[in-house]
């Protein structure tokens, strides 16, 4: 077996939360993930039409109940889950009590909150004149407001960034923190993706999917990482060190074929081989793309006795925050099988749009 060992330690994650539809922070996914129960339920009737029959949401998040009702009376859905699941990091049992300027936030999104975006819209074009619409709602239709509204609650005051990248963000977002902790604009970087579920969202989804695209649950949720420097973690603190994420765009031949690379490159830039690997964990999204994702990673690792750990489909598609639960559902899996210590854990997306991730992390 080769030697993961580098000559500088990539990053260290250092813990983590979510929010989802398991309910609200680390120990409530963990149990979710160990029953591997399902968190569908039927569509409530009222307000909004959707498409869908059946959805995952995060129940427990009601927003003025689990932030209070200052500063969040025109917050929306996707704010709430990120503010939510931060919160987790930094205060309580979970957190540091970290704030500062050495503190940074990298989230990953498909567009912010579609509802919002739409819910303006539509004020601009029903009202008496264009300009009549509540001033209030208008951040929540700029992508980066979960991240903004995070940093200003609980004073963050190091680099904030917003990462679009469809399913991949999470992966994205992962690779943005490594780099911000290796050039020293952070000592730590809160690290992750959310995604809301809303009838624009739902219908967005149904009028885009692809007809081979069926059958898909839509969820919601946030799951966020902290990264620190290596030499910053204490011995038997860490859980993963992440040693190389890579990133693709799927060519005239499919995702295959560019994910093989990408996997390739992940692993020669570790000094690592797919003996070294415990942990597959592919996204699988609905239809042709999924296929391919799992072709190709069935054909890298012929022959190689890996286990597979693929995003949790019991919480429904998250889009955004995919790869995000993807990681904590691997760090999740880790805790329960002894073969993970030392080994190395390979988490993939792709995203119909072309974008496509690899991230390559060593369990500690």
């Amino acid at each position: 077996m080769s030697t993961t060992a580098t000559a500088t330690r990539g990053p260290v994650i250092a813990g983590w939360s979510a929010v989802s539809p398991y309910g609200i922070g680390r120990d409530a996914f963990v149990e979710g993930a160990r029953s591997g129960r399902s968190t569908a339920t039927a569509s409530e009737p009222g307000g909004e039409p959707v498409p869908d029959e059946r959805v995952c949401l995060a129940r427990d998040l009601v927003i003025k109940e689990v932030l209070g009702r200052k500063g969040t009376r025109s917050m929306d859905r996707v704010t709430g889950l990120a503010v939510a699941t931060v919160r987790e990091l930094v205060t309580g049992e979970e957190g540091a009590a970290e704030s500062g300027a050495d503190v940074a936030l990298v989230l990953g999104t498909t567009t912010g909150s579609a509802q919002s975006m739409m819910d303006i819209t539509r004020d601009t074009l029903i009202h008496e004149k264009p300009f009549y619409i509540d001033p209030s709602h208008i951040p929540n239709a700029i992508m980066n407001c979960p991240a903004g509204q995070c940093a200003i609650w609980y004073g963050l005051k190091g680099p904030n960034t917003t990462v679009a990248a469809g399913r991949s963000s999470g992966l994205i977002a992962l690779n943005y923190a490594r780099r911000l902790l290796a050039s020293g604009r952070a000592m730590t970087v809160l690290c992750g993706a959310v995604e809301e579920y809303s009838p624009a969202r739902a219908w967005l989804e149904w009028h885009t999917r692809g007809e081979d695209e069926t059958g898909v649950v839509l969820g919601e949720g946030c799951a966020v990482l902290r990264l620190r420097p290596a030499e910053a973690v204490a011995d038997g603190e860490g859980l993963a060190e992440v040693l190389a994420v890579e990133a693709g765009v799927a060519g005239p031949d499919g995702a295959g074929p560019a994910l093989e690379s990408a996997v390739r490159r992940a692993l020669r830039r570790a000094g690592a081989s797919r003996g070294d690997v415990w942990a597959v964990s592919p996204s699988g999204p609905a239809g042709l793309l999924g296929e391919q994702e799992r072709t190709a990673l069935r054909a890298g690792f012929a022959g190689h006795e890996v286990r597979w750990i693929p995003q949790p489909d019991t919480i429904g598609d998250t889009a955004a925050a995919t790869a995000a639960f993807q990681i904590v559902s691997v760090l999740t899996a880790a805790q329960d099988d002894d073969r993970a210590a030392g080994r190395l854990a390979v988490v993939t997306s792709v995203d119909r749009d072309g974008a496509l991730a690899c991230a390559l992390l060593r369990l500690l």
